[in-house]
């Protein structure tokens, strides 16, 4: 098969954005100044508000950037504190669900997008544009790429502030290709092509050759091979899940194929990961939001750290799905409302989002960062990965 790319060195993020929000450009509007929050008697005074997050209850990075969020905001609104509330991505739906039902719940809440319907009906996530005002809630969202800007909607009313984004990546260890006598600006484009390299890297370098992390804790990544093959996740009537269909079934066959073959590692999820940030690894599936990670365990290691996108199965375009998050209010207080609005538009602003890329390694999910010298462009000029070029058939 030719691999028809054209010759190109981008930005990770930028491929991510680009792959996810194509020509849906938007133009970012000014937001107005929030309100003061203030007490019963009319005096200014400090609230507290909770944020139960998952990106807290990750070590490292994630959490280090989180907090420097927070630490931004508070400097910033001397009249509100933020009592963070870390909680594993696996844990934080049922662990807030207990919270409301003892009627204490966060004032806001991480909550990823495929639960939104559950967070709104069960959680009982409060509508935005009665706290923000509808044009200072519109304003935000203009401020984001539009698609994204769509993912908290439900039932016509914006429940959820998008926040994190990431999607299915392949990152690779070009110095390991180099090694295995492969080019490593011409990186596989299908899953056979991966599975020809992992084997070649096994066998001349003594690596392990690709692991695809779509079978631990969420099954995003997994419906994006399913989709990539021809499948559907669900029926059309949302009632039937269609993994046991042709399609599903065929790309599982593929994947137990790379792990028969001994290209892929029958590794634990973490034991994949540690093998290569340490440099024994060709290539990983792996969601976007770890290339902060990443890029850091390249730099320490002394190894080319490389990316491109999630590779297609033959005679099919690669669907990649997203998988992310958004910020909810559920506090019942109009008072602690207030706070948390204003906290939900300082973690979605410019200055968030290039946090959130550079120290986390989620999507920026505002274009005006992107090409702005004063948050993301430099640093996209930094971290150049991405390469394709068309090559020989294989």
């Amino acid at each position: 098969m030719v691999r028809d790319f054209a010759r190109a060195r981008v930005s990770l993020l930028l491929l991510g954005a680009l792959v996810l929000a194509a020509a849906c450009g938007s133009t970012p509007s000014a937001t107005p100044a929030a309100e003061t929050v203030r007490t019963a008697g009319g005096a200014s005074a400090p609230v507290t508000i909770s944020f139960a997050d998952y990106n807290l209850a990750t070590a490292g990075l994630g959490a280090d950037g989180t907090k420097r969020l927070i630490q931004d905001f508070e400097k910033a609104n001397p009249d509100i504190r933020i009592n963070p509330v870390g909680i594993t991505a696996t844990e934080i739906l049922p662990k807030v669900q207990a919270m409301v039902v003892a009627g204490d719940p966060p004032a806001v809440a991480q909550e990823g997008f495929g639960d939104l319907e559950f967070v709104v009906k069960d959680l009982q996530a409060k509508p935005l544009a009665p706290i923000a005002g509808a044009q200072a809630l519109q304003s935000t969202l203009a401020a984001m790429y539009k698609p994204v800007s769509q993912l908290g909607v439900f039932g016509g009313q914006v429940y959820g502030l998008p926040f994190t984004l990431s999607t299915p990546i392949l990152f690779y260890n070009a110095s390991l290709f180099r090694k295995a006598g492969l080019d490593p600006s011409n990186p596989p484009a299908t899953w056979s092509e991966v599975k020809q390299d992992a084997l070649a890297i096994r066998a001349r370098t003594g690596g392990a050759g690709v692991y695809i992390d779509c079978a631990y804790y969420f099954d995003w990544c997994w419906q994006a091979m399913v989709l990539s093959h021809g499948g559907r996740v669900l029926s059309s009537d949302r009632t039937t899940l269609m993994f046991g269909d042709p399609p599903a079934v065929q790309a599982a066959a593929m994947w137990q194929d790379l792990v028969k073959s001994g290209a892929h590692p029958p590794l634990n999820e973490n034991d994949a990961i540690a093998a290569f940030e340490a440099g024994k690894m060709g290539m990983l599936l792996e969601t976007s939001a770890l290339q902060a990670s990443f890029i850091t365990a390249a730099a320490k290691g002394g190894w080319d750290l490389q990316a491109a996108p999630m590779p297609a199965f033959a005679g099919h375009p690669v669907v990649p799905t997203n998988s992310g998050s958004a910020l909810f209010i559920l506090s019942d207080t109009p008072q602690k409302q207030q706070a948390a609005w204003r906290f939900l538009k300082f973690m979605t602003s410019e200055r968030a989002y290039t946090v959130i890329t550079e120290q986390i390694g989620y999507l920026p999910l505002r274009p005006d960062v992107v090409s702005d010298p004063r948050y993301l462009q430099g640093w996209i000029a930094q971290h150049p990965c991405c390469s394709r070029r068309s090559g020989p058939s294989r």
